[in-house]
């Protein structure tokens, strides 16, 4: 069975970039939401996905980040653009609290 690991740019009100990767991303996006984790995406209230993408390979993966990483802010502006021009958080739908499910 093959692992499926993603790379993954979320952002806050002010539209700070923050690029990650991971092997479970719902939990990841989920412990950036709920300030689980210490750190750049704690301080700077990270907290919505507005870009994936997904490999097969750890190593494709690491390279990819890293790459994002390197480029200007713009690059990974349109980056984001090509496939969430809105800036729609696409992890909306997954942390839905219980009050929320009770509407």
């Amino acid at each position: 069975m093959s692992k499926e690991y993603f790379v993954y740019i979320m952002t806050n009100k002010s539209r700070t970039l923050y690029t990650g990767v991971t092997n479970n991303l719902m939990r990841r996006v989920y412990e950036h939401k709920n300030k689980l984790v210490e750190g750049f995406t704690r301080k700077y209230n990270i907290q919505f996905l507005v870009y994936y993408e997904s490999t097969s390979s750890v190593h494709s993966a690491l390279e990819r980040e890293k790459q994002i990483k390197g480029w200007l802010r713009a690059k990974k502006i349109d980056l984001i653009n090509t496939i969430n021009p809105g800036w729609k958080d696409l992890s909306e739908e997954w942390h839905v609290s219980p009050e929320k499910k009770k509407e």
